[in-house]
């Protein structure tokens, strides 16, 4: 399939630069994939969701927390090892560094800025120096691999937390600001592991989640590290050619129980967002190589950990999930493609052309659509 195919036009001035004033006050678009009693498409708003709900829906949830990713330092001289006295800054700019997955203890893959003359040796200093960083090794996709040693009593995970910056998409034009630190968080957020945020979870509320519960719909959660492939643009000219980046996850087995129970009882399985989707799809395809348990039940999954490296589009197979929830996503984006894949490509852009018209918000911090 070719990638213009995948493509629409967007005012900028719709590109939500900030959340809205609540959490639940988002716009709504819900999307019937087979109409043929009702409309395709409703306009509402997310506080309205539990009533939308058939009421034994099973919701699930990315518990990802996000990490304050982007750090800001200055280059050093070169040392052959990290030093507890480090030597005085070369005459170097600021040099950014994007952390993308804690590969080892203290040892992050991240992106660099500048990173062509930062070649494994090279130093960092962040902060006040209390924090040091070494590039040990180049890795895939340009990124580089990098080691981490506090220079006081704090941790690194202290420093990080107290001296990064919230990661804010690209396509936000501004710098982060103290209430990014809350609102760029759902309120389910529990392990510090993402470094984007799961945004469709972004628009529930404590009180939404008790209404939903309220109504009898069940929860439950799984964890995906949402990595900087979440912003990996498509650079080929087909989606075939293209290569995901993979992502870690963990379905806990209480998780993976409540969907097997939720699929044999004929009950819909509703994500929460794309990153959901990317977890249970990929951990239903490795139970189905494995063998494991599908004597039984064709949609079950495996639980535990696992890499999520499926890339999505029109003619994928999905054997888990029923109704999804998802932020509206950018033109040729590998986000796009899943949900095209979800609900057809034409009715996607046709629901995308509904939404620019009718001025909703895009993007992280805009509204949300209903796949059903």
């Amino acid at each position: 399939m070719r990638l213009e195919d995948f493509d629409y036009h967007l005012p900028a001035a719709q590109i939500a630069q900030y959340p809205t004033e609540r959490r639940d006050g988002a716009r709504l678009l819900l999307v019937d994939r087979e109409p043929p009693d009702r409309a395709k498409f409703t306009d509402t708003f997310f506080s309205e969701l539990p009533g939308l709900l058939r009421g034994d829906e099973l919701l699930v949830f990315n518990n990802a927390r996000v990490i304050p990713a982007r750090l800001f330092g200055r280059r050093t001289n070169p040392t052959p090892r990290l030093s507890a006295t480090p030597r005085q800054p070369g005459p170097t700019g600021q040099i950014e560094v994007f952390l993308s997955r804690e590969i080892a203890p203290d040892t992050w893959e991240a992106l660099v800025k500048p990173g062509k003359k930062l070649q494994p040796g090279a130093r960092i200093l962040f902060g006040e120096g209390q924090l040091a960083g070494e590039i040990v090794s180049r890795a895939d996709f340009g990124m580089r691999s990098i080691k981490f040693q506090s220079l006081d009593a704090r941790s690194v995970t202290q420093h990080i937390e107290a001296l990064g910056h919230i990661p804010l998409p690209p396509y936000i034009n501004r710098a982060d600001e103290n209430s990014d630190r809350e609102r760029y968080q759902t309120v389910f957020a529990k392990h510090p592991v993402a470094v984007a945020a799961p945004t469709a979870g972004l628009h529930f509320t404590r009180e939404i989640l008790q209404a939903i519960r309220d109504r009898g719909v069940e929860t439950c959660e799984l964890t995906l590290h949402v990595g900087l492939g979440t912003f990996q643009p498509i650079r080929s000219e087909t989606l075939e050619e293209h290569i995901m980046h993979a992502e870690c996850y963990e379905i806990p087995e209480d998780t993976a129980a409540r969907i097997c129970a939720a699929r044999t009882a004929g009950r819909p399985v509703l994500a929460v967002g794309t990153t959901v989707v990317r977890a249970l799809e990929a951990a239903a395809l490795r139970a189905l190589e494995s063998g494991s348990g599908y004597a039984k039940s064709p949609r079950l999954i495996a639980a535990g950990g696992g890499e999520a490296a499926l890339f999505m589009y029109p003619g994928f197979t999905f054997r888990v999930v029923d109704a999804l929830l998802t932020n509206f996503h950018l033109p040729r984006s590998t986000l796009l493609a899943l949900i095209s894949a979800f609900a057809g490509r034409e009715q996607i852009l046709e629901a995308y052309q509904h939404a620019v018209l009718g001025g909703y918000r895009f993007y992280s911090y805009g509204d949300c659509m209903l796949l059903r």
